[in-house]
């Protein structure tokens, strides 16, 4: 059985901590490096539900994409929910690893999974690591579809291929046009917009999509029409960790390890619910403010409305 500083050892060489973001947190956040490993989860968010069915599964390391201390900390007291997660780990002799932005760049990474989980044929990467002289690292993917869908038809697609969730996909643009190329980033993407506009590309899906770039980025016409389609931040990163867990079965086969490598199926994305506004009442027919509701109370404070 290997220890664990030899399955980190792995796990860096496919995820190396200096391809993270200068503001990430990437690493062992704990473990013993003597230990010996057995049983892998990897999950997508550190949080007591998954850390709660690693202790279940009885195994000795997990292995995230999100970090669990992204901004530092003062405390690990349990009575605080990151620090109930420290103590939990620790106490059942379970290490965690977190791969994140440096698993979003990787060859193959978080993007490529999302693309493979669609059906996607990946082309390059949609922001090119200037580090690789391959070409084959990087933030993103550009794609292409075996044959045109609708943005209904590729909006479908995603919804029954990418794990179910509260939100769904939602959409801006023509459900009707045509896609034959699409860009694709795991987790939140709006900041890659000036990107995809200059991929040429007819749509993007990615997730955390926020009102106003999202309409401004659907005002400018000046690269011509392009849908967006906007999944759940789980969902499209939930797919790595199958991929993640694929790679390390095969070095686990090649060194002879015999790990037992698992994926959760724990849904941690934090949106439970979701209600239709189809038939609601449009600006149009809804009733005055001052029917609907009572006037808001006088502010006697001097601050600022």
């Amino acid at each position: 059985m290997p220890r664990l500083s030899e399955v980190i050892a792995v796990l860096e060489s496919l995820w190396p901590a200096e391809r993270a973001e200068s503001w990430d947190a990437v690493g062992t956040v704990v473990g013993e490096p003597d230990q010996e490993v057995v049983r892998v989860l990897f999950a997508v968010d550190p949080v007591q539900e998954t850390v709660d069915e690693a202790v279940r599964l009885g195994a000795d390391l997990l292995v995230t994409h999100h970090p669990l201390y992204l901004r530092g900390t003062t405390t690990v007291a349990a009575s605080t929910f990151k620090g109930r997660v420290v103590h939990t780990l620790i106490k059942n002799d379970i290490a965690l690893h977190v791969a994140h932005t440096n698993a979003d760049t990787a060859d193959p990474g978080v993007s490529d999974a999302l693309a493979g989980a669609l059906d996607l044929r990946v082309v390059r990467p949609l922001v090119p690591d200037p580090t690789d002289p391959e070409g084959r690292r990087g933030l993103g993917r550009v794609c292409a579809l075996d044959h045109p869908l609708t943005v209904r038809e590729l909006a479908a697609r995603a919804a029954e291929r990418l794990p179910a969730t509260a939100q769904g996909i939602r959409v801006a643009g023509d459900p009707e046009a045509l896609v034959r190329t699409v860009a694709v980033s795991g987790g939140s993407g709006d900041s890659l917009f000036d990107h995809v506009r200059a991929a040429g590309v007819d749509a993007f899906l990615t997730a955390d999509l926020r009102h106003h770039p999202a309409s401004e980025f659907m005002a400018d016409r000046a690269h011509g029409p392009l849908a967006l389609l906007d999944a759940a931040h789980w969902a499209t990163e939930w797919p790595w960790c199958e991929l993640a867990a694929a790679q390390l079965d095969e070095i686990s086969d090649r060194h002879g390890w015999n790990l037992r490598v698992h994926v959760s199926k724990t849904v941690t994305d934090p949106w439970t619910a979701h209600a239709a506004s189809s038939d609601g009442p449009s600006p149009a027919t809804a009733p005055p403010r001052s029917a609907s509701r009572a006037p808001a109370p006088s502010d006697t404070s001097g601050a600022p409305n």
